[in-house]
C-alpha cells in the first residue's frame, strides 16, 4: 500500500476505521458524504476535540482572569462548579428532548453554542460592569454546548454500523485527550509568540472549530439507537440497582479526572512556582497525552483484560498520583503526579460506559444522558472541593489537591464491591 506525501494521517485513520471498526465493505467505499458513515465518525471525533477545547482552554486562563479582572480563587472555583452544573442540567433535560427534536438538530445546536461561548469569553467580561458576570454568562453558553456534546456524540457513534463498538468508543474518547493536548500545546505556542495579553484572539480562533464541525454535521448520515430496538425508560433505569452503582462510578470518574485537569495549570504556576509554559507542558499537557495513551491501550486490550481489575488498578494509580501531587516535596515530583493522573483516569470514563452497556443492555439515550449527567456532577464536584479547600487555606493548593483523594478512594471501594458481587453471582 503506497501513501502519497501529505495523505499519511488521513489514510491511516481511514484504514483503521475500515479494518478495526469493520466498516470497510459496508460504507467506506461510498463517496457521497450523506451516505458514508466514516464522515459521521470523523465529525464525532472533531466533536470530542471541541469538547476538549470547551473544557480545557479556559482553565489555562484562570490566573489571567485573577490578574485582569480581580477574580478570586473562590470565584474561579464557583465558575467551574457553575459551568459543570449547567452541563448537569442540560444532561438531565436531554434525556427527554433529544429523541423528539432529533440528533442532528441538537448536535448542530451544541456546536454553535460551544463556538458562541468561546467568542463570548473574549468580549463579555470587558463589556459588562461586573466581569465575573460576563465570565459566568460565557461559561453558561459553552456549558450548554458541552453538555449536549457529551450526551449526543457517544450514542451517535454507538449507532454507526461498525462491527467493533468498543474500539470505536475507545477511539472516540481518545480524541478528547488529543484535543486536550492540542489545546495546551497550540495555546502555549500562541502565548509564547504573541503574549498572554492576546488571549481573546485565541479564544476567537478556537471558536472556528465548532462552527466548522456544525456545518460538517449538517451533511453526514446519522443512525439512531432507538430505531434498533428502543431504549429503557427513566423509571426502568431507576429500578435497576446496578444503574445507581454506574452513576456513582461516573461521578468518581469525572471528579478524579477534572480535579487535577482543571487546576493543574494554576497549581503549577501558583504553588510550584514554575513558569506558565513549563507548568502547562509538564502538567495538563502531559496529563492529556498520557490519558489519551491509556485510552488507546484500553481500546486495543479491552477484550483481553478483565475490566473490573483494570479499573481498580487505575483507581489505585489515581490515588498515588494525587498523593504525589499534593505531598511530595519536589515540584518535579508534584508535576509527575499530575501527569500520572492522566494515565490513571483514562479508562475510568469509557470503562464505566462499557460496564453500563454490558450490565444494562438496551439503556438507550436515557442511560447515556444520565451517565453524562453523573460524570458532569463529578467534573463539577472534584474541582469544587479542591478550589474550596485551597481558598479556605489562603490559596494552599497542595492541601486542596490532598482533599481530592476522597474520589479515587470511593471509586476503588465501589469497584471492589461490584467485583466481589459478580464473583459471588458466578
Amino acid at each position: 500500500m503506497t501513501f502519497r506525501p501529505g495523505s499519511n494521517t488521513i489514510s491511516l485513520i481511514k484504514a483503521y476505521l475500515c479494518c478495526r471498526l469493520g466498516g470497510g465493505t459496508e460504507f467506506s467505499m461510498k463517496t457521497n458524504i450523506r451516505e458514508n458513515y466514516n464522515h459521521t465518525l470523523y465529525a464525532c471525533f472533531i466533536g470530542y476535540i471541541v469538547q476538549a477545547v470547551v473544557n480545557n482552554f479556559i482553565p489555562l486562563l484562570f490566573l489571567t482572569f485573577q490578574r485582569e479582572f480581580g477574580v478570586t480563587l473562590e470565584k474561579i472555583a464557583l465558575l467551574i462548579t457553575f459551568n459543570f452544573s449547567v452541563q448537569l442540567l442540560v444532561d438531565l433535560l436531554a434525556a427527554g428532548f433529544v429523541d423528539r427534536i432529533g440528533y442532528r438538530v441538537c448536535t448542530v445546536a451544541a456546536l454553535l453554542c460551544s463556538g458562541s461561548g468561546l467568542i463570548s469569553y473574549a468580549f463579555l467580561p470587558s463589556l459588562l460592569p461586573n466581569p465575573f458576570v460576563g465570565l459566568l454568562l460565557s461559561g453558561t453558553v459553552c456549558a450548554i454546548g458541552g453538555g449536549l456534546i457529551e450526551v449526543l456524540i457517544s450514542p451517535i457513534v454507538e449507532a454507526c454500523p461498525t462491527k467493533s463498538k468498543k474500539a470505536a468508543m475507545g477511539l472516540l474518547h481518545s480524541f478528547y485527550c488529543w484535543g486536550h493536548a492540542s489545546v495546551i500545546l497550540l495555546s502555549t505556542a500562541f502565548f509564547t509568540v504573541f503574549g498572554i495579553a492576546h488571549w481573546r484572539v485565541l479564544a476567537c480562533l478556537w471558536a472556528l472549530l465548532p462552527f466548522a464541525d456544525a456545518l460538517y454535521f449538517t451533511q453526514t448520515p446519522l443512525a439512531s439507537l432507538t430505531e434498533e430496538g428502543g431504549g429503557m425508560s427513566v423509571r426502568e433505569l431507576a429500578s435497576a440497582g446496578i444503574f445507581w452503582f454506574m452513576i456513582l462510578l461516573m461521578v468518581c470518574a469525572g471528579a478524579c479526572e477534572q480535579g487535577i485537569s482543571q487546576w493543574a495549570s494554576a497549581f503549577a504556576e501558583s504553588s510550584l512556582h514554575v513558569s506558565k509554559t513549563v507548568g502547562d507542558l509538564a502538567g495538563p499537557c502531559a496529563f492529556a497525552l498520557l490519558m489519551g495513551t491509556s485510552r488507546i491501550v484500553y481500546a486495543k486490550f479491552s477484550e483481553k483484560v478483565p475490566l473490573y481489575q483494570y479499573m481498580i488498578c487505575s483507581g489505585v494509580l489515581c490515588l498515588v498520583s494525587y498523593l504525589l501531587a499534593s505531598l511530595a516535596p519536589s515540584p518535579a515530583v508534584n508535576l509527575l503526579g499530575c501527569a500520572l493522573c492522566g494515565l490513571s483516569v483514562g479508562v475510568l470514563w469509557p470503562g464505566t460506559f462499557s460496564l453500563s452497556a454490558r450490565k444494562i443492555p438496551g439503556g438507550g439515550t436515557a442511560m447515556f444522558a444520565f451517565l453524562a449527567l453523573a460524570g458532569d456532577l463529578g467534573c463539577a464536584g472534584g474541582p469544587a472541593v479542591i478550589g474550596f479547600v485551597s481558598g479556605q487555606l489562603n490559596g494552599d493548593m497542595k492541601t486542596g489537591m490532598l482533599a481530592g483523594i476522597a474520589f479515587p478512594i470511593l471509586l476503588i471501594v465501589t469497584l471492589s464491591y461490584l467485583m466481589r458481587r459478580q464473583v459471588s453471582a458466578d
